[in-house]
């Protein structure tokens, strides 16, 4: 992290070799140094290359073993900038880590350097793909292990330390890419999906969202390849770069929405779970019935609902059946007497009038309006 420092011109060294002398220097000297230190300090011994070295990461990943991609990140290039000692800073600009032409920037975490808690304003993603780390966020410490991925919100005060020859990735966002690019993905019809963009966005609080991906060969071949393409320099990739990180995101809301954590401010640990369960049973259910399930009280959940949604639980309701609603009458034949049964509505007048206080129009306006006409595809034809 170089913030707040004078910048002078490029240098270089692969990762292997910094990786090397920050691990010699810790066993030299029984202390550690931060990654701005370390540059500082082989800089003054003059082992920093004017030249980078060459890479050639244009290959995927899917079949390496960690040993063999960790070879290969040892050849890659770092970029590195001294700044002849200038003070560090726990506060850490997207310009100060990202480069100017990026939306993400990837490294592997520099492993035995010396704990230092920041804040950024730009969202940072670590994921443990071999070994362990200590994540530490706010007043909280805990271990991270294997398969276990972390998204950090800015403004959150945290560090992570790698005591061994463990693998993280660090994956950096910058917070106009996240409102912009994934708003899409993170705030369709998935009640879930909302709550994730809901506290990542959320200044006030710092917080973030932990997944563990047991099955992680997936994860981890998106992680490499997004890493591969972060070291070319072409004009596609910081485009190849973004949609690595939207095929991450898709893959954690898929498969393992249902190990979310996240940092304890105003809601019970199991709050997700709630959330999944009005996302699977909306059509039915009531908030007595989800307040006992859960042994919430009524005004309680009513407040967790409201705080970390923005919505009522009635609103909620409201929006997931017409999100379904509207999805029935642009890609089925469905009688609108038959939507309203299947989204949770006694009969067709009250969808209706619920519809129209919305849309203003009608279900049949709606579906005029917005039918999908293209026709079935018919593998055969006959005279």
């Amino acid at each position: 992290m170089i913030n707040e420092r004078e910048l002078t011109m490029p240098y270089y060294l692969t990762y292997g070799e910094f990786q090397k002398n920050m691990k010699d220097y810790y066993l030299r000297n029984g202390s550690r140094l931060q990654f701005p230190e370390m540059t500082d300090y082989l800089y003054k011994k003059g082992l920093l290359l004017e030249t980078c070295p060459p890479s050639d990461p244009d290959v995927f990943f899917h079949d390496m073993t960690d040993e063999e991609f960790n070879r290969v990140i040892d050849s890659m290039p770092v970029t590195l900038y001294p700044a002849s000692g200038a003070p560090l800073t726990a506060n850490v600009r997207e310009s100060d880590i990202i480069p100017t032409a990026r939306d993400v920037f990837v490294i592997r975490h520099p492993r035995y350097t010396r704990p230092l808690n920041h804040m950024h304003n730009y969202f940072e993603i670590n994921y443990v793909a071999q070994g362990q780390c200590t994540f530490i966020f706010e007043n909280e410490t805990r271990v991270m292990h294997e398969g276990e991925l972390c998204i950090i919100a800015p403004s959150s005060k945290h560090d992570i330390v790698i005591e061994d020859d463990s693998t993280v990735f660090d994956i950096m966002l910058r917070k106009s890419t996240f409102d912009t690019t994934f708003f899409s993905l993170l705030s369709r019809k998935d009640l879930l999906s909302y709550f994730f963009r809901t506290i990542l966005q959320d200044d006030s609080h710092a917080n973030y969202l932990l997944f563990f991906a047991a099955d992680n060969q997936w994860i981890k071949s998106i992680i490499r390849n997004l890493m591969g393409e972060c070291n070319q320099s072409d004009s596609y990739s910081n485009f190849c770069c973004v949609n690595w990180v939207n095929l991450l995101f898709s893959t954690l809301l898929r498969n393992y929405s249902q190990t979310i954590q996240f940092y304890n401010y105003q809601m019970g640990a199991d709050f997700s779970l709630v959330l999944q369960y009005i996302q699977h049973n909306y059509q039915t259910l009531t908030l007595s019935a989800l307040a006992g399930l859960f042994h919430y009280s009524e005004p309680h959940l009513c407040t967790l609902i409201k705080q970390n949604t923005g919505h009522t639980f009635t609103d909620l309701i409201k929006r997931l059946r017409l999100a379904d609603a509207v999805d029935y009458l642009a890609n089925t034949d469905l009688k609108v007497g038959e939507i309203a049964e299947k989204i949770g509505y006694h009969s067709a007048d009250h969808f209706s009038r619920v519809f129209r206080s919305t849309y203003k129009m009608s279900p049949q306006e709606y579906r005029k309006n917005n039918k999908n006409t293209e026709p079935a595809f018919l593998p055969f034809t006959y005279d």
